[in-house]
């Protein structure tokens, strides 16, 4: 089982860092939920986040350039799963042009009863050992 929880969140994070935002998107669970650094409050659902998302994309201008994934690891507890990683994250934007993010990430993915594993929450912060 741990195979087909690191091959979601290869997928996952390779649909992220190829700018595939649908593909991206399609890895959660309709009522999954997120909590970013760079937000004030959570986020209740995926229809929630891709909102945000288009809002950033309109405002902002946000383009994803690409993303690099290491020291990953997977806890099993039964059907759920916690997927924890270190995130280098390449983004563009109209008002701070390309930036590099060093992240580290919780995304915690449960197994439907067709056996797929989605993402039901995701938790992003800092890397506090990167400055």
């Amino acid at each position: 089982m741990e195979k087909d929880v690191l091959a979601a969140a290869t997928r996952l994070c390779d649909a992220f860092a190829q700018g595939r935002i649908d593909d991206y998107f399609a890895c959660f669970a309709p009522g999954a939920s997120f909590i970013f650094h760079s937000m004030p409050g959570r986020i209740d659902s995926l229809a929630d986040y891709r909102a945000h998302w288009a809002g950033w994309e309109r405002d902002l201008g946000l383009e994803v350039l690409g993303c690099d994934s290491f020291d990953r690891t997977v806890a099993l507890h039964g059907d759920t799963a916690v997927f924890t990683h270190s995130v280098t994250v390449r983004v563009r934007t109209r008002t701070a042009g390309d930036e590099t993010r060093h992240e580290r990430e919780t995304i915690v993915f449960a197994r439907g009863a067709d056996g797929r594993w989605l993402a039901v929450h995701e938790h992003l912060s800092k890397d506090p050992s990167v400055t």
